[in-house]
């Protein structure tokens, strides 16, 4: 590395940093191009496209002279032309998330913090076939009940043997954590095999079928 003269001004100041820039204020033109950006880069809600634009109003602030930006306008407005859309973004949350596992109040939770409205989330939820399927993919992937090390195998009826108890609460308050109803963790937590509880989940789609 080459060295400075003592009398150069490179010797003085030899990591000078460039000083940042004040960020632009924001007009009209620039929150449309950033909900333009925001929306085709993510899946999002209303409510999220909404709690986007009003952060980055407070980051960067509005231009002077122009006219108090109207959020609400702008969003309703790409609501209308189809760039948000709750009721797909509710459904695939809701869809992605029972599939890694996760409970209705988990869901319900996530969708509420999107602005996704009641109905909506109820209706995302799906209904308890699916609660069944997502409490059960929970209980595999963190080896819960019969889906422990060496318990019995999906095809194996045999009583399982008893489970410790203080075992037992922390697998059911790990289930409540992940949003499942209490019945549901102590069905998975206490099944005698991987095999009962298929049939428990196909129960309840036979019903409905019914």
């Amino acid at each position: 590395m080459a060295a400075y003269p003592p009398d150069s001004p490179s010797a003085e100041r030899p990591h000078t940093r460039r000083e940042r820039r004040p960020p632009v204020p924001l007009d009209a033109a620039r929150l449309n191009d950033l909900a333009l950006a925001y929306v085709a880069r993510f899946a999002t809600s209303a409510g999220k496209l909404g709690d986007y634009l009003r952060r980055k109003l407070r980051e960067r602030g509005w231009a002077d002279g122009q006219d108090a930006p109207d959020i609400a306008a702008l969003v309703d407005r790409f609501v209308c032309a189809g760039y948000v859309d709750d009721e797909a973004y509710a459904r695939e949350k809701a869809q992605g998330l029972l599939r890694r596992g996760y409970g209705a109040r988990r869901i319900d939770q996530a969708l509420g913090a999107a602005g996704i409205a009641a109905p909506l989330r109820e209706e995302a939820r799906g209904g308890g076939h699916a609660a069944r399927k997502a409490a059960v993919v929970m209980a595999r992937k963190r080896r819960f009940g019969p889906f422990a090390s060496g318990a019995a195998d999906a095809d194996d009826d045999a009583p399982r043997a008893r489970i410790d108890p203080a075992l037992r609460e922390k697998q059911v308050a790990a289930m409540l954590r992940a949003g499942h109803p209490l019945e549901h963790a102590r069905k998975v937590v206490d099944a005698r095999s991987r095999q009962a509880l298929e049939e428990w989940v196909d129960e309840d789609d036979d019903e409905h079928r019914d």
